[in-house]
């Protein structure tokens, strides 16, 4: 018999840069990382709304403190869902970020109304803005989405389904068995025990995220997965696993 050992890592794997329009201004890289740091995290990702343009500054600053980050983004379908989408490598989150953003609508961003979208290096210096709105939603359906990220060998997570807004249970009604989901994101104040409350969840594995646009909302180390180690391949191959019971 093969033995297979796992292990517990704290994480956060929904957390907004000064890139998305509703993230603070004190969201930098530093800032993100030195703060998952202090509370005591073992990986985050940074999943900004339809754009991946901070989180190479994010890897690189948060491999001086030993945390994984798991390259990410927040889509926002056709359908006005919001989808979080993981990848094992930024190359192939790259790709697929250029794939959504000319999915967009050509509508500048009034930042003077819904905040900057800043583009910045690993020492927090700003390097430019995206100029196109990003918290519109793109062209593509959930399906075209997920089949992307199928094919690019990543993870596709509908985010916050317990929502009244933005939520593929909201706004779908149900889950698609055609996506052939094994995750779902539920937000990090509902209580577990109230989850018999939405469509039948019990097939699903759940991850609590912070969502956070503020440094404080990042997680304290209370949500926990248990993996074989701590690197992408095991946390992707996690979330793309059946649950157990």
């Amino acid at each position: 018999m093969n033995w297979v050992f796992s292990m517990k890592f704290s994480y956060d794997l929904h957390i907004h840069s000064v890139l998305s329009p509703c993230g603070d201004d004190d969201m930098t890289p530093n800032n993100i990382v030195n703060m998952a740091y202090v509370k005591g995290l073992d990986i985050i990702s940074v999943t900004d709304h339809n754009t991946m343009g901070n989180v190479e500054a994010v890897m690189k600053v948060a491999k001086k403190r030993n945390i994984l980050v798991i390259p990410g983004i927040e889509v926002t379908t056709k359908e006005e869902v919001h989808v979080l989408c993981y990848f094992r490598n930024i190359e192939d989150g790259l790709k697929f970020q250029d794939f959504i953003y000319k999915g967009l609508p050509d509508i500048k961003n009034n930042k003077k109304f819904f905040g900057n979208q800043l583009l910045m290096d690993e020492n927090d210096n700003i390097i430019g803005e995206i100029e196109k709105f990003l918290l519109n939603s793109t062209k593509y359906t959930i399906k075209e989405i997920n089949d992307l990220v199928n094919r690019l060998n990543g993870v596709f997570v509908p985010a916050h389904v317990d929502k009244k807004s933005y939520s593929i249970l909201m706004n779908l009604g149900f889950i698609p068995d055609e996506l052939n989901i094994k995750t779902v994101e539920v937000s990090k104040n509902y209580p577990l025990q109230s989850i018999k409350n939405l469509v039948s969840l019990e097939r699903y594995n759940l991850i609590k995220n912070s969502d956070a646009h503020y440094l404080g909302d990042i997680n304290e180390p209370i949500e926990f997965l248990d993996i074989e180690k701590k690197d992408v391949n095991s946390l992707i191959g996690h979330l793309n696993r059946s649950r157990r019971n």
